[in-house]
């Protein structure tokens, strides 16, 4: 009885998957490569199903919806990157680690904003709006980014333009038919599992292809958990801050700080391993962690307010 209770809750847990995911990437992670070729089904799948909780009608219906917009943009792409690419590259050795930052940097944000806003008590309405005015940002700013931090690698940015037209814009067409009414309760009642299982799957590659780093290479781990650490919760906080300041709505600030520090882990470990190979994935391994660790933080944070 006991034994089935963990499996349970290994199962359902989103935090207890995703750690899963890692610790079996670390110690059984020489089948990785075997499952390699289920990367791009499972993202596609799992930014399908993600994609059933953001609403569109909600950019029909909000009189300022360019605002929100334009805010989601500017946080995960502009002032995001400002702050993480110049660290990367002072401190990474190569420039395959250096692209993987380059990779999270052109990352839309993570899906997980959505709820995780509900759950905070934010605004769930402008996490929407922001969310997916950085996710439609991402078909044309992901590769203008990777042009420019990343044109001595010979990625042709329009491999990357049609590499998002296959995980994003496609997923959000997709996503619009789950959620016809006969079959939403279904996808409602199994998205949060779908997407996490995914993700986790994802991870489980990235750590396993780069399991020697875990192993051989201690310094560079914490050089680039460093890097993420810096970015996420000190733009997390420092966003929070300056918000208050200008006196932003706290409903506004908890999406706000969920989108200037929350990449989607998923989607940046595939295209890292699919454009560079899988050192520039290790950046992206690592960052789901410290991703699950902010989302946690803030949990805390909030429970304690």
């Amino acid at each position: 009885m006991q034994m089935f209770r963990y499996v349970k809750f290994l199962v359902l847990n989103r935090n207890a998957i995703l750690v899963f995911a890692v610790i079996a990437g670390i110690l059984v992670g020489e089948h990785a490569n075997t499952l390699k070729f289920l990367t791009f089904p499972a993202l596609a799948l799992t930014m399908t199903f993600s994609m059933t909780g953001m609403s569109l009608v909600q950019l029909r219906n909000e009189p300022h919806v360019y605002k929100p917009m334009f805010t989601g943009v500017l946080l995960n792409y502009v002032i995001f990157s400002a702050v993480m690419l110049p660290l990367a590259y002072w401190l990474m050795p190569t420039k395959d680690l250096f692209y993987g930052f380059v990779i999270i940097a052109a990352t839309p944000p993570g899906v997980a904003v959505i709820p995780f806003s509900f759950i905070l008590r934010g605004n769930v309405v402008f996490a929407i709006i922001s969310v997916t005015g950085a996710f439609l940002g991402s078909i044309i700013l992901a590769p203008v980014m990777v042009k420019l931090f990343a044109a001595s690698s010979g990625i042709n940015p329009i491999d990357l333009l049609w590499l998002m037209l296959q995980l994003v814009v496609a997923p959000l067409i997709v996503s619009r038919f789950l959620l016809w009414k006969p079959i939403k309760p279904f996808i409602e009642k199994v998205r949060g599992k779908v997407v996490d299982w995914g993700f986790a799957l994802l991870i489980f590659v990235a750590v396993g292809l780069n399991r020697q780093v875990f192993f051989s290479s201690p310094t560079l781990l914490l050089s680039i958990a460093g890097i993420l650490v810096v970015t996420i919760f000190g733009l997390g906080h420092i966003t929070n801050v300056v918000a208050r300041y200008l006196k932003i709505p706290q409903d506004k600030r908890i999406p706000m700080v969920m989108i200037v520090a929350i990449k989607s882990s998923g989607f940046s470990v595939f295209t890292a391993l699919s454009l560079f190979g899988k050192e520039a994935a290790i950046p992206s391994a690592v960052m789901a962690v410290i991703v699950l660790l902010y989302l946690i933080f803030l949990s805390i944070k909030s429970k304690a307010l």
